[in-house]
């Protein structure tokens, strides 16, 4: 079994207290075979708090064990905060010099899992610090395992919104039935649509996106059907078409609410026969063509205003998928705003390692109009002109200055994520099974 990593940080200087919890740890055999232990101290709070990222980043701990007096209580509270933001965050147990319980409450505000006061008992540190990593490895087996069945690698998030829709995607991959992707502009309508046509038989095979709002109407036909040599003027070679380039694999229409609808019934007519001709010609073709459709309007409104024809929705709507609003699953928030911190930082070769608290804070109050496209861009700009090692607060510049007034408050959004990863446990263990 792979030795999950433990880091002791001493933030009590000239103790002995560090060297006594790694002898503990080291002393059982059951958390010896479970834990590679390394440490970081120093006489000098200010060494600790200096070279930690660095050991942080580069030892990447599922477990970190932070010895703390109440004169440390406050750079111990600022690491907890910090270690949060981390994607995956480890697990953490602070050390007391002693346990009042304001200063325990504090901590735990912060976001440690538990702790011990000293002196250090053997039989009271080991089943709790035993607890803590079968807690931290039964939760990480279990996002693998969710991650690894529905093989959404690239769909970042664990809100129940979110997976509440994206687990249905291996099920419905299988099947060669038309989806309907609904959700806002920026909420990762083509990336699930991907997703369903990588996990399915047809993945070797051509993905064709197809964005229905950017063509205009009098080239539509001729886009999705083509057309053959001398069809109309200036049409001097033929044109297979999307559908055609799409055979035996997915074609994805965005805004298919922009379709118009001299066009609608030659799509309909293909999605019931899985026929079509080409523009200036009389021949019938054949193509075997999964259709996955999106769109961030109102489809029934659409069908009540004559827009959209109510018979090609209901083709069209066979399996709907509806993707949540980043606003409604704002536990993903700090999730993706690492991921794509992880992303960009590289790109742009700069050395940015996290978000401070205030940053974090105003992306968890913002509302995100543009969704996770708009945050992915607010935190690209952000990593290209920040110049510390955490993004902070004037970093961050929002577009939609009214769209920032959330109705929570900041504690109300951190207690609504803390209360949603109290049943994320229960919520995967459902979706595996």
């Amino acid at each position: 079994m792979k030795r999950a990593k433990a880091l002791v940080v001493d933030f009590y200087s000239k103790s002995t207290w560090c060297r006594e919890l790694e002898e503990i740890l080291n002393s059982s055999d059951c958390l010896a075979r479970r834990l590679q232990v390394d440490s970081l101290t120093s006489g000098k709070l200010s060494y600790v708090e200096t070279k930690l990222p660095d050991t942080i980043s580069k030892f990447n701990p599922a477990l970190v064990f932070l010895v703390l007096s109440a004169s440390h209580l406050n750079p111990g509270t600022q690491l907890v905060q910090k270690l949060r933001q981390k994607n995956p965050s480890p697990s953490i147990m602070a050390v007391m010099e002693h346990g009042k319980p304001v200063e325990m409450l504090e901590l735990l505000e912060a976001g440690i899992d538990d702790y011990i006061t000293l002196p250090l008992k053997r039989m009271e540190a080991i089943p709790r610090v035993w607890r803590l990593l079968e807690h931290r490895v039964a939760k990480d087996d279990l996002v693998f395992r969710l991650k690894e069945k529905l093989g959404l690698q690239q769909l970042i998030g664990e809100s129940l919104p979110f997976l509440d829709e994206i687990k249905k995607i291996p099920t419905v991959a299988k099947c060669d039935a038309t989806v309907l992707i609904s959700g806002e502009t920026g909420t990762g309508k083509e990336l699930c649509a991907r997703a369903i046509h990588y996990l399915s038989p047809r993945a070797n095979k051509p993905f064709i996106p197809f964005n229905c709002g950017a063509i205009p109407t009098e080239l539509m036909e001729n886009e999705l059907f083509g057309h053959v040599q001398g069809a109309f003027t200036g049409a001097s070679t033929a044109q297979a078409g999307l559908i055609r380039e799409a055979n035996s694999g997915s074609l994805f229409l965005d805004d298919i609410d922009c379709l118009p609808a001299t066009s609608q019934a030659k799509l309909l007519r293909f999605l019931q026969e899985k026929e079509y001709r080409q523009l200036g010609s009389a021949k019938v073709f054949h193509a075997d063509v999964r259709v996955i459709a999106s769109t961030n309007a109102d489809l029934d409104a659409a069908v009540d205003e004559g827009k959209l024809r109510q018979d090609l929705y209901y083709r069209l709507n066979v399996i709907p998928l509806n993707l949540p609003a980043l606003r409604n699953r704002r536990e993903d928030i700090p999730l993706l705003a690492i991921h794509f911190l992880n992303k960009y930082g590289p790109e742009f070769q700069k050395h940015v390692t996290g978000i401070a608290t205030d940053a974090m804070k105003m992306l968890l109050l913002y509302e995100w109009p543009g969704n996770v496209r708009e945050l992915e861009h607010v935190v690209e700009r952000a990593v290209l002109f920040s110049e510390h090692k955490l993004i902070q607060e004037n970093d961050i510049i929002l577009q939609h200055k009214k769209a920032a007034k959330c109705k929570m408050s900041f504690k109300e959004a951190k207690a609504n994520i803390e209360w949603t990863h109290k049943r994320k446990n229960s919520h995967y263990i459902s979706m595996i099974r």
